[in-house]
């Protein structure tokens, strides 16, 4: 799940628990809305440490730019 994923569920939850004020026969629509608050927050703190894992740097021992070439002489140019 992505960060626009996770905030859009807090967001619609946040509407369907705090704005809406309707019922659907059976369905509290409070208890949905603070459901996919909770999952948007999970899904928010996932993200973040996956992500955060992926930024790791990693370094070697000599810069690429710096690595030598050799040039052989031995050999002849192609005919």
């Amino acid at each position: 799940m992505g960060i626009g994923t996770s905030i859009f569920l807090i967001a619609v939850g946040a509407i369907l628990t705090f704005a809406l004020d309707a019922s659907i026969g059976g369905i509290n629509l409070d208890v949905v809305g603070w459901i996919l608050m909770a999952v948007g927050v999970l899904g928010l703190i996932m993200t973040t440490l996956v992500w955060g894992r992926r930024r790791e740097v990693v370094t070697t021992a000599e810069p690429v730019e710096y690595r030598r070439v050799e040039e052989r002489r031995d050999v002849g140019p192609p005919l």
